[in-house]
């Protein structure tokens, strides 16, 4: 609504922009946010409202398309840490508008090493912005980072801190090392699809996937070993139920 508001007093000019700017630990998770945001946006179109402009500013895709975008000015923009800060750098982009910022998934961002990047994108904020921090957990390096980046913040917690989703049924079994792989097997022929395996590490990923596969279960697996083309054609070929597995390191990429 604040980009509506500013484009309605006064529309915005080539290269100018953002007013408001989403941070993502990982570009899956940056993608479902602006495909979100854009669906928010059809209807004002629709309305007759003039237009708004977002930005997928990931790694993996052309930087020149991202490019060709902000030379028209932008409204929102929904970034990784990565291709934001080489964007900043190159001074392609600059936040000198920019009044809302929001750290989605802030623990993840901290945990995967981004809270340098961070504290950099920060310097490029001229005037005084909203900042909005959201994260599933709050362990003490958390709460650091959060008196870093905020200012008299506003603490909201929905549930209690720590607490398990009680609309969640979780099942804990211990398996041998060496059975672990079959029973995983048996597992997925008494679910029926959709059905998404964590792992640790990519080899992991690799290695169940290739074992699926092998059994003839329709599984694909992303994480960051791949490009980008290929991590987006796996989750479109499951979220459609294309596929039936998806075997995904624990932050859908990295």
């Amino acid at each position: 609504m604040v980009a509506v508001q500013e484009e309605t007093l006064m529309p915005i000019v080539p290269g100018e922009g953002p007013f408001g700017m989403i941070i993502c630990p990982s570009r899956e998770l940056a993608k479902q946010t602006y495909d979100v945001i854009e669906q928010f946006l059809i209807p004002l179109k629709e309305a007759g409202y003039l237009e708004i402009r977002p930005l997928l500013c990931i790694g993996g895709v052309d930087m020149r398309t991202q490019l060709d975008v902000l030379k028209k000015g932008v409204h929102i923009v929904v970034a990784t840490p990565g291709r934001l800060k080489d964007l900043l750098a190159k001074k392609k982009m600059n936040l000198d508008n920019c009044r809302y910022l929001t750290l989605d998934e802030a623990d993840r961002l901290v945990d995967l090493g981004f809270e340098d990047d961070i504290k950099e994108v920060f310097d490029h904020f001229k005037d005084q912005r909203q900042t909005l921090l959201f994260s599933a957990t709050m362990p003490q390096k958390i709460q650091n980072f959060a008196k870093n980046a905020l200012v008299k913040p506003v603490t909201v917690n929905v549930g209690r801190a720590g607490a398990a989703n009680l609309d969640v049924i979780q099942e804990v079994e211990y398996v041998k090392e060496d059975a672990r792989i079959i029973y995983l097997l048996e597992c997925l022929q008494k679910t029926p699809p959709p059905v998404l395996i964590f792992c640790e590490n990519k080899a992991d990923v690799d290695y169940i996937h290739e074992y699926l596969l092998l059994k003839g279960v329709e599984a694909v697996a992303i994480h960051g070993g791949k490009d980008q083309e290929e991590r987006q054609n796996a989750i479109d070929s499951f979220k459609t139920g294309r596929k039936d597995v998806l075997v995904a390191t624990d932050v859908g990429g990295y």
